[in-house]
């Protein structure tokens, strides 16, 4: 097999990588915030994957508008850890009232 197993020869397995990274990291951060009753440090976790997963994730959008992975995968991890951001933040605003 003489192909190459990325979509291109510029494209570099990091920049390939950080949809399917921030998909994992999105359902990580959207399980944990949405188990019934979640200690604080748990939340915390939370917060932290979703962050990393959004964060990730936006960059996977912008490698891919450039031609570098795939975008579905990108805004579906995007989207994964903002939900789980959102929820953890909202639950530990609640646990706080």
């Amino acid at each position: 097999m003489s192909e190459p197993t990325v979509a291109d020869r510029t494209s570099t397995p990091a920049a390939v990588s950080l949809g399917p990274v921030a998909i994992v990291l999105g359902a990580t951060s959207a399980t944990i915030a949405w188990m019934p009753q979640p200690p604080m440090a748990t939340l915390l976790s939370a917060v932290i994957v979703g962050v990393l997963a959004v964060a990730l994730g936006a960059v996977g959008i912008r490698h891919a508008r450039q031609g570098t992975g795939r975008l579905w995968t990108a805004v579906t991890g995007t989207t994964l850890g903002a939900a789980g951001l959102v929820i953890a933040i909202s639950g530990m605003w609640s646990l706080r009232a």
